[in-house]
Formats: structure tokens, sequence, C-alpha cells
């Protein structure tokens, strides 16, 4: 009962089945009443019926949900579908953290961000990547990232200096937009996205690294919307917070 009132609580903050708690609560309602009592007329009898029906109907119309509603779990493919240049078209924050981040910051999103985000000023991008000169941190990652893979296709120390090499171009665009990035003393073992965050319609995506897996696109992906879990969304938000207070700064250049 206890956990059941628990599940209720955190779905009404959340304001998730709403409509099927109200018709529930009113419909025990005038059960107690009518239990105690010869007070409630046939009319509201009938009025509850359908209007329970009603909401079971509406339900029905409503889009499956992957089983047991876990429908924040993907893989990498799931990034390819929905490319995070389309998932940047309005937003006024991203941040990466990512060993190299050279999967994310591709041509195309590249360009997304130049004429979306870094166009918009009081835009703000943050990125976090391995301190190459960082040797121990390196080879740490190395062995869990490259080393491990069954079918690797790229090693991590040349993608982390073509990302510093393409941030620093970056960094001389005359945008109104921010771009800063930082460098990590360490490899946490997750990489992170998060797009708007704090904001309600916040979205944080989350990849597990994992060991010895087959390729990089099987790594799990977590997308965590602020709307639906505020809780686990805001904790990796802060786990992000924390990373780039504490990394070495490098920034790029300031908006004019």
């Amino acid at each position: 009962m206890r956990d059941a009132l628990r599940r209720i609580g955190r779905d009404i903050v959340a304001r998730r089945n709403v409509d099927a708690y109200v018709v529930s609560a009113a419909a025990l309602g005038f059960a107690v009443v009518d239990l105690i009592s010869d007070t409630v007329s046939d009319r509201m009898r009938w009025t509850l019926l359908l209007a329970g029906i009603s909401l079971l109907v509406f339900r029905i119309t409503l889009p499956a949900q992957r089983a047991g509603g876990r429908d924040f779990l993907y893989d990498r493919q799931h990034l390819a579908e929905v490319p995070l240049s389309e998932r940047i078209e309005r937003a006024h924050t991203l941040w990466v953290l990512a060993p190299s981040a050279v999967n994310l910051l591709g041509p195309e999103t590249v360009s997304a961000l130049r004429t979306g985000m870094l166009s918009k000023r009081g835009s703000v991008v943050r990125i976090l990547v391995l301190d190459p000169d960082q040797e121990q941190a390196v080879q740490i990652a190395e062995q869990q990232l490259d080393s491990s893979l069954r079918f690797p296709i790229q090693s991590l120390r040349p993608s982390i200096r073509t990302t510093l090499e393409r941030l620093q171009l970056m960094a001389g665009w005359h945008v109104p937009g921010s771009l800063e990035w930082r460098l990590l003393d360490l490899s946490p073992g997750f990489s992170l996205v998060a797009i708007d965050p704090g904001e309600r319609h916040g979205v944080l995506i989350l990849e597990i690294h994992g060991y010895h897996g087959d390729s990089i696109s099987s790594r799990m992906h977590l997308e965590l919307r602020r709307e639906d879990d505020p809780r686990w969304h805001d904790y990796w938000a802060d786990q992000f917070e924390t990373l780039w207070n504490a990394s070495a700064g490098r920034m790029g250049t300031p908006p004019p």
C-alpha cells in the first residue's frame, strides 16, 4: 500500500495519469457515500460510469509504451534515428561530456551549432573531453573503450586530437553564442549530452560505456526527460556541473 501511494505521489508531481486518479478518486468517494447512505442519485452514478468508460476508451487510443514502460532505454542507434543536429534546433544550452566527443561533434552537428545555437546571443555550448596530457587517465580510458571492443573502428588518442583541433577552429568563429570547453583528468565511465538542462523541457542522454562490448553502437543509452523524471535528470546534470567545475580550464573565444 505504501509503495502504491508513493507511485501515485510521483505520478501526480510529474503530472502523469492525473485523469485516471481523478476518476478513481471520485468513484471511490461516491462508493463510500453510497455505502453509508442513500444520497447518491442514479443520474450521478450513470455520470460517473460513463466518465470511467470514456477514460478507458481514450486510453486505448494512446501509443503503446515499451514493456514495463521503459521508453527511456535505447542504444546508440537511437541517436542516429534522431540526430543531435535535429535535437538542438531550438535549444539554448548544450552540454557534452565524452572521452573524445568525436562522434557527437561531427560535421553535421558542428554545422547545426554554427547556424543554430551559436548564432543566438545568450546560447551556451560546453564541451568536456579527456585531457590528452593526462597519461594515466587516457591509458585507463583506452583499455576500457578501445582494447575491450571486439570490433573497434577508431582509437581514442587521435579522436581527442581531432576534437581539440575542431574546437580551436570553432573558437575563431565570430558568432553571438558562447563556446567553452574544458579538459578532464579522469574518465568517469559514462558520456552525457544535456539539452537545455534544468528547463522543464530539458532532455539528458546518458551513455554507459560498459566493458568488452561488440561495438560502440551496442552501448546502453538512457534518455531522461526532466518533465518525466526530474530527480534523475537533475542528478546527472549536477554530475556534469561538478566535473566541469573540477576540470582544468580551457575555453573557446568569448562572444563579441
